[in-house]
């Protein structure tokens, strides 16, 4: 009769002569290999349920460290600075072209005074893009979302964007713009916004959508917080809010 024991030899028989001399440490080692297995897996697990309680919070700016926003505020300005000073730049260009240059080289050099004042927010813009809507009813929807939602429009490639608050005042997003408040009243650039607050942002209309939609991205952030996140894209939408860019204190434009 047919032995169905697992170990494959008959129940009762001795163990193989490799068994029985197989030294302690080794047995007490495959012993060890399992429970350091299970230990690592519950500290994977913990560490990914920190991830994503940490990433599903956002940046939380509220707890870094006052160097690190320091450093942030310095790279900020550095950037609108550069950005100003190309502005000044191209500006004397267009100067002299228009004195004694080419038409060619007239007509891009405005293409890009008119597209750098665009990221300045100095001018009107116009252009397809999307339309946000964010209704908070349970002020849930704080600095630290809208904040993810303009960065969220920059990495997906938007041009420029304005945000509105309920009495339609309009704030335009500049490279140095800040969003702080809690939910239903924040304020962007010194100015209060209550909700429901209305984003329109200029670029490719299915890419924007496409970034806010990912799964845990914007619309499943606020979705978690009680609010709702319209997307409506459009063939042309218009920004015309304007930043008003104060005047350097220190620096001047270089040659």
């Amino acid at each position: 009769m047919s032995d169905d024991t697992p170990t494959g030899r008959p129940t009762g028989s001795e163990p193989p002569s490799e068994a029985r001399t197989t030294p302690p440490g080794t047995a007490r080692n495959r012993l060890l290999f399992p429970v350091l297995a299970g230990v690592l897996i519950v500290l994977l697990g913990i560490a990914i349920a920190t991830q994503v309680r940490s990433t599903g919070t956002g940046d939380a700016l509220d707890s870094a460290r006052p160097a690190d926003l320091l450093v942030l505020l310095d790279n900020l300005n550095r950037r609108e600075a550069a950005l100003r000073q190309e502005v000044n730049t191209l500006e004397r260009t267009l100067d002299s072209l228009r004195t004694n240059g080419s038409d060619a080289a007239l007509a891009e050099a405005n293409s890009r005074l008119q597209n750098l004042s665009i990221q300045l927010g100095t001018v009107a813009a116009t252009g397809p893009g999307v339309v946000l809507t964010l209704a908070d009813p349970h002020h849930g929807i704080g600095a630290e979302i809208v904040l993810d939602t303009i960065q969220e429009l920059r990495a997906a490639g938007a041009d420029t964007m304005q945000i509105a608050g309920a009495d339609g005042t309009a704030v335009r997003i500049g490279v140095d713009s800040w969003v702080t408040g809690v939910g239903g009243n924040i304020t962007v650039d010194d100015r209060e916004l209550t909700a429901p607050y209305t984003v329109t942002a200029i670029g490719d209309g299915p890419t924007l959508a496409a970034a806010l939609n990912i799964p845990g991205g914007v619309v499943d952030t606020v979705s978690r917080a009680g609010g709702t996140l319209t997307i409506e894209q459009f063939a042309q939408v218009d920004v015309p809010a304007l930043r008003e860019i104060e005047p350097r204190q220190y620096s001047q434009p270089g040659n």
